[in-house]
This record gives structure tokens, C-alpha cells and sequence, in this order.
């Protein structure tokens, strides 16, 4: 039996590829397990800076697996282990990157919506169309979508379920990045290996910072990045950063 997630490692780059190709990559049970696992594995593992989440060219993620969802009662719902899923991916702390091409649908639209960048090819369709199925989304779209690209953008398409174009979505601000239809994983994954080649002590940190612009008001905010920014000073990266500048040379971090 073939994984669901299939990982690879370049230098310092993590890559989990949704491996559901039949079912265009419904979020399954058993796949959310294996890629949450996988993540888990590369955030504990210092050698790694930046995880690339992807799926294949005709789908990123297509969202839950509606003939299990069908049959799915009211006490099952609360035991899924969904919950448990998106906030495992959550807790997180190397900056995640995902590649989405194709279909990022519903729970696949949650999934791009939590890593912390957004590559997508031109041929991305993304969207939550929970509505349309007497549902609402149930993995954080209705608050991360909000928190991305407005209130009012947001609930158009939570209500409506409105699949929106790559083009529609780079200039809401939902995604980073749009490439070509045969350069989208390429791209991704350069921009991870530019985010891996900063400081790993400082980059965990500064994506901790960004997060706590959501979750908390103004003042916590800044009280909490200026916690990060003092942990990042002692920090024996911050040193060789600014002896590499005053040197005129290439830094060496060393996740120290």
C-alpha cells in the first residue's frame, strides 16, 4: 500500500506531497494522520528550516472526503480526529509554504490558509464551498479567511461557497505568488530554500510574531514581539548576521 504523504528532503527544504490521487486528495482520516506526522517529524528535526505542503497538478487538496462525511453522525463529528489535525499542523513552528495547484477546496482551502505562504499555480481553484452542502467550514477558513482578506471579501464566499481563480485570489492578498502551470512547485520551493537560508532561530521566531498579529490585540502584540526580538539578540545567529553585514560576506547560520 503506497503512503498518502510522500516526503523528500533538500539541504535544509521538507516537501509533503498529498499522495490521494484517486480522490483528488480528500482530506481522509488516515491521510490528515500521515501528514500531520510528517510535519511533526520535520518541525522537531533542527536540520530542517521550511516545510513545502503540495499536491498534485490537478489538485492541491479538494477538501473533506464527502462520501465518509455523508454517513458521519453527530457523535462521530465530535470524536473526529479533524480537530486534532488542524491544530497539530497549528502548533507548527517552521514556516510552512504551500503549493497549490488546481483544486484547494474546502478543508484543502483551510489547509493553504494555515500554512504561513501561498504559491499557486495559475490553473488554482480556491474556494469553501461547505454551503453548498448544508455545512460550514470547520477548520479555521471561516476565521482565517476573515482575518486574510476581510470581513466582508470572506463572508461572500463563506455564504455563496464562490470558487475564486488564482488571479482572483493574488490580488485579495490569499496568496503570495502566482506562477506558471508548469513552474508552480519550482517556485514554492525556491522561496522555501530563500526562507531556509535565514537564521532558524529567528525566522521561528519572527513567524511566531506575525501569528500574534492575529491572535492578539495591538498591545499584546507588541509586548510579545518584543519578547521574540530580545530571545532573537541572544542568539549566536544574531551576531554572526551582523558581523557577515559589517563584513561584507555571506552569513553562516548555524541555529544557534
Amino acid at each position: 500500500m503506497s503512503s498518502l504523504i510522500e516526503t523528500s528532503v533538500d539541504g535544509h527544504v521538507a516537501l509533503c506531497r498529498l499522495n490521494r490521487p484517486e480522490e483528488r486528495n480528500a482530506l481522509s482520516p488516515e491521510l490528515m494522520e500521515e501528514l500531520a506526522a510528517a510535519v511533526e517529524a520535520f518541525d522537531s528535526d533542527p536540520e530542517i528550516r521550511c516545510v513545502v505542503i503540495a499536491g498534485s497538478d490537478q489538485a492541491f487538496a479538494s477538501g473533506a472526503d464527502i462520501a465518509a462525511l455523508r454517513d458521519r453522525s453527530f457523535e462521530e463529528s465530535l470524536r473526529h480526529p479533524a480537530a486534532a489535525f488542524w491544530r497539530r499542523l497549528a502548533a507548527c513552528k517552521t514556516p510552512l509554504v504551500a503549493a497549490v495547484s488546481g483544486f484547494a477546496l474546502g478543508g484543502g482551502c483551510e489547509l493553504a490558509l494555515l500554512c504561513d505562504l501561498i504559491v499557486a499555480s495559475e490553473t488554482a481553484e480556491l474556494g469553501q464551498p461547505e454551503i453548498t452542502l448544508g455545512i460550514i467550514p470547520g477548520g479555521g477558513g471561516t476565521q482565517r479567511l476573515a482575518r486574510v482578506i476581510g470581513k466582508q471579501r470572506a463572508m461572500e464566499l463563506v455564504l455563496t461557497g464562490r470558487r475564486i481563480d488564482a488571479g482572483e485570489a493574488e490580488r485579495l492578498g490569499l496568496v503570495n505568488e502566482v506562477a506558471g502551470e508548469r513552474e508552480w512547485l519550482e517556485r514554492a520551493l525556491e522561496l522555501a530554500q530563500r526562507i531556509a537560508s535565514r537564521p532558524p532561530i529567528a525566522t521561528r521566531l519572527a513567524k511566531q510574531a506575525v501569528l500574534a498579529a492575529d491572535e492578539a490585540g495591538l498591545s499584546a502584540g507588541l509586548e510579545h514581539e518584543r519578547r521574540l526580538y530580545e530571545l532573537a539578540m541572544a542568539t549566536e545567529d544574531r551576531i554572526e548576521g551582523m558581523d557577515a553585514f559589517l563584513e561584507k560576506r555571506k552569513p553562516e547560520f548555524k541555529g544557534r
